[in-house]
């Protein structure tokens, strides 16, 4: 009975061993045949990692060689939770040594799904080397490039910045992003079930992005922008703009927005305050824009610098009367003093005699209404009067009605300034070892109406009952004009808020620098030649010195 019942026993084991044979051998055919590829593939997933080696970012530098932007060496910390021991010691000797939020990270490093985690992205390579002597399990650091802009402020609404990840998101930074991103590498490598890498099975070596070398002068930028500064703060302003251009060449050596800001900590500043204005924001120019009807009569043929008008203090223009911005009485001027004296009388009653069409034609030829193709994304092309009314030959003239940026503004000064041909404004001058390739200039108007022009505005600075003498800069000629704009209001024009300029050129005699100040809402005073003229000396005085430009008068105003 015994014996039986050991029989039956050792029979039950026998087929319950060869039935687990038989699912293991089942399970292992499988495996090996049916399942083979798909178990290799998930293999080789959880094995082998192809790593991305970011490609440095190209530096930006000034004309003089000066670094404006740069790449820093930084460290990026990450973990991988399931290989952190204890968790809340990482996230407190994090906090202490990188300054991040322990109670948000503690979590993230206990949730064992997960196999990475940034404890902190581009930290200070010291303070990351304070953590990594502590040897914390499943820390990990490796080496990555801060964008940084080691002069904060100055030129920070032309650079424009870059996000973590150095991708241009704003200014040159943005426009120039491929020439400066390169190429990044990709390594492959095999792990183990740690995690650690054991082989390198291939390297695709990355490519550094191209430097590029400015227009800008970072000196003649930073005292403008201070200029600015100071100019904005005295007059109670909103804001405002200065430019620094080559006439003979389009260089545009300082462009300057006031307020501004330091480019690296661009996250903390409102979107508005980080806008280029010098090209992205429109203004009505007023009297500055006078010069355009004046070249447009005397290229025509319709008067000359002597040309004489008997004028009242106002004029009626279809349905509007338009006044001069001061009382006086009748009196004949010629077309100097017209412009000397910044009157808006002359100045329609020239643009008359263009008519319509040609006023039309000029304004174009001149390149309002088009985008100047300086090299910065944002540029707006201006804004053309959207129809013709019987009144609209009275406001256009003197710069109402229309609006430009500021550098079409300098675009035309420089251009009258440079012989009458206009060049194309541009930042860049060398992008690796390719130079700027500048495009052929286009003449707008004779070299004999660039001479009468620059004679005529050298009156504005020069002449007795001139309304730019504050602009005058010591031994040298200036020739430049005023502009005073009341701002649109609803429908209408403001009576308090205007837009004070002043747009010159120096030596007036040998043109090296048109300069442009614009003051938004300014409060202490509305006039561009008491506001915005004084700031033009100080920054083309500073600007002469630093290229080292002789004097060209012994005396002056």
């Amino acid at each position: 009975m015994i014996l039986r019942t050991s029989n039956r026993r050792i029979r039950l084991l026998l087929a319950l061993s060869l039935l687990v044979f038989a699912g293991t051998l089942a399970r292992a055919v499988w495996l090996q045949a049916v399942q083979a590829g798909t178990l290799d593939r998930l293999a080789l997933r959880q094995q082998v990692e192809t790593i991305v080696i970011p490609a440095g970012r190209g530096t930006i530098y000034d004309r003089t060689g000066k670094p404006l932007a740069i790449g820093e060496q930084a460290t990026t910390v990450f973990a991988d939770p399931r290989l952190v021991k204890q968790p809340r010691r990482v996230a407190i000797a994090a906090a202490r040594t990188l300054g991040v939020d322990p109670n948000e990270l503690f979590p993230l490093l206990s949730d064992r799904r997960r196999r990475f985690v940034y404890i902190a992205r581009k930290v200070d390579a010291k303070r990351a080397a304070a953590l990594e002597s502590l040897n914390l399990d499943g820390v990990e650091f490796y080496a990555e490039e801060l964008r940084a802009y080691p002069q904060r402020s100055v030129a920070a609404h032309v650079l424009g910045f870059a996000d973590i990840d150095n991708k241009g998101l704003e200014g040159l930074e943005r426009s120039l992003d491929r020439e400066l991103a390169g190429r990044q590498g990709s390594e492959t490598v095999v792990k183990d079930a740690l995690g650690r890498a054991v082989d390198v099975l291939s390297t695709t070596k990355e490519r550094p992005g191209r430097d590029v070398q400015l227009t800008l002068d970072s000196r003649i930028q930073a005292h403008a922008e201070s200029v600015l500064r100071d100019s904005v703060r005295e007059a109670r302003a909103l804001g405002g703009t200065a430019i620094v251009l080559d006439p003979a060449t389009g260089a545009v050596l300082a462009m300057a927005t006031a307020p501004s800001f330091d480019a690296n900590r661009f996250a903390a500043v409102a979107p508005a305050r980080r806008r280029n204005r010098a090209v992205t924001d429109t203004y009505e120019p007023g009297s500055t824009f006078k010069v355009v009807s004046i070249a447009a009569a005397l290229a025509e043929g319709i008067v000359t610098p002597r040309t004489a008008f008997k004028l009242d203090d106002s004029i009626q223009v279809a349905d509007r009367i338009i006044r001069e911005h001061a009382p006086r009485p009748t009196q004949r001027m010629t077309v100097s003093r017209i412009i000397a004296e910044s009157s808006n009388i002359g100045t329609i009653t020239i643009a008359q005699r263009l008519g319509e069409a040609g006023l039309k034609k000029w304004i174009d030829r001149f390149g309002f209404g088009t985008a100047t193709g300086v090299d910065v994304a944002g540029e707006s092309m201006g804004i053309l009067p959207g129809y013709w009314s019987g009144s609209t030959i009275g406001n256009v003239p003197i710069g109402q009605g229309i609006a430009v940026t500021g550098l079409q503004m300098a675009a035309v000064y420089a251009a009258i300034a440079n012989g009458g041909v206009w060049r194309r404004p541009h930042l860049v001058a060398r992008v690796g070892a390719d130079p700027y390739r500048p495009s052929p200039g286009r003449r707008v108007i004779s070299p004999v109406v660039s001479a009468q022009m620059m004679a005529m505005l050298r009156g504005v600075v020069d002449a007795e009952g001139g309304t730019g003498t504050a602009a005058s800069v010591p031994g040298y000629t200036v020739a430049g004009k005023t502009g005073t704009a009341a701002k649109p209001d609803r429908g209408g024009y403001s009576t308090s808020k205007y837009v004070a300029s002043f747009v010159g050129v120096v030596p007036a005699k040998r043109p090296r620098l048109v300069v442009l100040v614009s003051i938004d809402e300014p409060r202490t005073a509305i006039w561009g030649g008491v506001v915005a003229a004084p700031a033009f000396s100080r920054i083309a005085q500073y600007g002469l010195q630093e290229l080292e430009v002789a004097p060209d008068a012994l005396t002056h105003r």
